[in-house]
């Protein structure tokens, strides 16, 4: 690999006594390296850092020390060390809160409704971001496990355990065997099972047999003379 140079400062606040360092490799020329740059997420957020830093500690902040201390943080990211990450986000929390606060009681002196709805909802606001905050330093923390559990259907005897009601099949029949759990059974004195059927019997009724034939009433010719 080609050995890397420091090039001149990047970015439109970045000065030559405030310079932002660029990676260069050797026989590349300025323009190329700027816009490898460009993409670069460390370099990106600092020039993001550096347009909002003049009111917080000056413009004299050095880009090039806030630019290691980002790429150190992002490094132990990477190695799976999130110190830094639990403290930016508890850091958040708490500038959250307070700006809460400041809005809160800045909402209660205002005499006019409308300014007094208008402080108060940014305040609700920044608490529902400082408990969003919270929640998410949380699951930081303590990650959420996924637990998969399958179920186990333990019965004494010979005993079936149906976990959902079966479809049938468009055009089955559905007879005795085939009932659902739950399901109520058809009126079997209405069916006809004669051929495995298990549909209503329209048939007409027919005349009552004699079960037994040979003790039938005797014919008239066969009947004493006198009763």
């Amino acid at each position: 690999m080609a050995a890397k140079r420091k090039s001149s400062p990047a970015g439109k606040g970045a000065g030559k006594d405030n310079p932002l360092p660029v990676d260069m490799y050797a026989g590349e020329s300025e323009a190329v390296s700027r816009g490898r740059a460009v993409v670069n997420a460390s370099v990106s957020s600092v020039l993001v850092m550096e347009a909002f830093n003049a009111n917080l500690l000056g413009p004299d902040a050095s880009l090039g020390e806030m630019s290691a201390s980002l790429r150190k943080l992002m490094d132990e990211c990477k190695a799976g060390k999130l110190d830094g990450i639990e403290e930016m986000l508890i850091g958040q929390a708490v500038a959250l809160q307070t700006v809460f606060t400041s809005l809160a009681r800045r909402a209660s002196r205002q005499e006019y409704q409308r300014n007094y709805e208008a402080f108060l909802s940014l305040s609700l606001k920044a608490q529902a971001q400082s408990r969003a905050t919270i929640q998410a330093l949380v699951e930081l923390k303590f990650p959420r496990t996924t637990v998969i559990a399958k179920q186990a259907n333990v019965a004494n005897g010979p005993q079936q355990v149906n976990n959902g009601a079966a479809v049938p099949a468009p055009g089955a029949v559905v007879g005795e065997a085939a009932r659902v759990d739950g399901g109520k059974a058809p009126t079997e004195l209405l069916e006809d099972q004669s051929h495995g059927g298990t549909y209503m019997d329209t048939r007409a009724a027919t005349a009552p047999a004699g079960s037994h034939p040979a003790m039938a009433t005797l014919a008239a010719i066969n009947r004493a003379a006198k009763h």
